[in-house]
């Protein structure tokens, strides 16, 4: 597992981790049955708050990407490659939706977007 947190990101830390973690699921970085570190251990070597490590550990989980075993710890689900697929592209809908909701409010046109994704793509 290999996380790199920015501090001076916009995004909150528990967003950082739950994106790089389920991108790593979803690209078969982080296999089926991978057991991510304890919630005490990731925050200590992440240097962040307990809180940040389990709150992104529950989206993980409410996302179905990983499960918890009482006393284990917590597992990558297993899932096959068209269900990878399909949490993939139900991730990227969610924060398209917010994208398109922030250039619209700017009073782009679809096609402005496009130009401009296509430019810095």
């Amino acid at each position: 597992m290999n996380i790199a947190i920015s501090n001076t990101s916009e995004k909150p830390i528990y967003q950082q981790l739950y994106e790089q973690i389920s991108a790593q699921i979803v690209r078969g970085e982080l296999e089926s049955g991978y057991n991510l570190p304890p919630i005490r251990q990731a925050a200590t070597e992440l240097r962040v708050s307990i809180i940040t490590v389990k709150k992104a550990w529950e989206e993980l989980e409410r996302l179905g990407l990983i499960y918890t075993v009482t006393g284990k710890g917590c597992f990558v689900n297993e899932l096959s490659p068209s269900e990878k697929l399909h949490k993939r592209n139900e991730m990227i809908a969610k924060q398209m939706q917010n994208d398109i909701a922030y250039y619209q409010s700017f009073g782009l046109t679809l096609e402005e977007v496009v130009d401009l994704l296509k430019e810095i793509y």
